[in-house]
């Protein structure tokens, strides 16, 4: 081991077992993030002792900073330090790849043009949960969250913003969060002067410019999801939602649950349910397509500024800005529950969603025993007849 924690040339992995140890964590990762980070470590510093625990932590630390899904960041990082930039590329495909034939088989599934009753039950059904799914995921960032919060009135406020804006402008939600972190960066850099803020708005406006449709369109998307996005996870999905349901138009409301709980009870990282949304526009080329376009600047990110982590971490104004999105994301998790509930349609789906907030609030049942119990469900409603949305 070196004096920065990186192992030395002999004691570095091979490319295959890198291959080998990201693949099974890319296979058997369900649960997201938490269950991601707590696989890493426990190869990295637990079992093969690659890295030292407080460089660990510190990753974590820096990739939480970054846009993009983190987990995954942190899984291509850790391939980085511990296998050089081959190792990167062959460990953070490893860890994508598995997931992504899974997540685009069952989105063929899904998604063809007469799939069986009992797959749109078990579609519907599952789809029905994520609404309580979200409420989970984004309540159980709360408390951590407004613990380290240093104005706690702002921070209440950025999360009524992010909640409000995934409840009502779904697709423009980045502003929002891009938003929330700049001021709070000029209040750290400058403290009250609004100047810094007149400068960045021509930055935001920027941002709002999407392709009119087709390619660039799906590509737009999948850059939001992968490079705009602070949080990751549940932020995806008004990102998503207004997109691929109301502008586009490449799936149905009922389609697009299906895709968000297709993304939660599949392996590695959920970001990976834009590739059902790609795969709803364009097929499979469409969700391979997003799921490069969505990737990439994890990779980008990581390979082009991990060796300057350290800095980042440290960086007060990078700090300050994640401390007014973070907010804001939590906020939007929260708040995407209202357009994913109104998104279903039939009363027994409302059942299905009342009975997944009592399993996973006083049961504290895992989420993804609740929303494949939840898809069950939906296929017995489907063959005993139910009426499908």
């Amino acid at each position: 081991m070196t004096s920065g924690g990186t192992p030395d040339a002999a004691a570095r992995p091979s490319l295959t077992t890198v291959a080998m140890q990201w693949g099974r964590i890319g296979i058997t990762g369900f649960g997201g993030p938490p269950a991601h980070i707590a696989l890493l470590r426990d190869l990295c510093v637990e079992r093969r002792r690659w890295l030292p625990a407080h460089d660990f932590e510190d990753a974590v630390a820096a990739c939480n900073l970054l846009p993009g899904p983190a987990s995954t960041q942190l899984a291509i990082f850790s391939a980085w330090r511990v296998a050089g930039i081959a190792g990167a590329l062959v460990g953070g495909l490893a860890f994508i790849v598995p997931g992504l034939v899974i997540i685009l088989g069952l989105a063929a599934l899904f998604l063809s043009a007469a799939p069986p009753a009992w797959v749109l039950g078990a579609g519907a059904g599952a789809g029905a949960a994520v609404a309580a799914v979200a409420v989970r995921a984004g309540t159980d960032l709360v408390r951590p969250s407004l613990a380290r919060a240093q104005v706690r009135g702002r921070w209440i406020l950025y999360a009524l913003l992010g909640g409000v804006a995934a409840a009502t402008v779904g697709p423009w939600l980045v502003l929002v969060l891009l938003a929330c972190g700049l001021v709070e960066t000029t209040i750290a850099t400058f403290g009250h002067d609004p100047k810094l803020g007149a400068h960045l708005w021509p930055a935001l406006a920027a941002t709002t410019t999407a392709a009119t449709g087709g390619v660039l369109a799906l590509a737009w998307v999948a850059f939001k999801v992968g490079a705009l996005s602070y949080g990751g996870g549940f932020v995806i999905i008004p990102l998503m939602q207004g997109d691929a349901v109301s502008h586009y138009h490449w799936m149905t409301n009922t389609q697009f649950l299906t895709a968000v709980a297709l993304g939660q009870v599949t392996p590695g990282p959920v970001v990976q349910t834009v590739a059902v949304v790609g795969y709803a526009a364009a097929g499979i080329a469409g969700g391979l397509l997003a799921a490069f376009v969505a990737f990439t600047p994890s990779f980008a990110f990581v390979l082009l500024g991990a060796p300057r982590f350290d800095r980042l971490r440290n960086n007060t104004r990078a700090r300050a800005f994640l401390n007014g999105a973070g907010p804001a994301a939590i906020g939007a998790i929260i708040g995407v529950a209202i357009p994913l509930g109104l998104a279903c349609s039939q009363v027994w789906q409302f059942v299905i969603l009342a009975a997944a907030f009592i399993a996973l609030f006083p049961l504290r049942r895992p989420v993804v025993v609740t929303l494949l119990a939840a898809g069950v469900i939906g296929a017995l409603a489907a063959l005993l007849g139910a009426p499908l949305p």
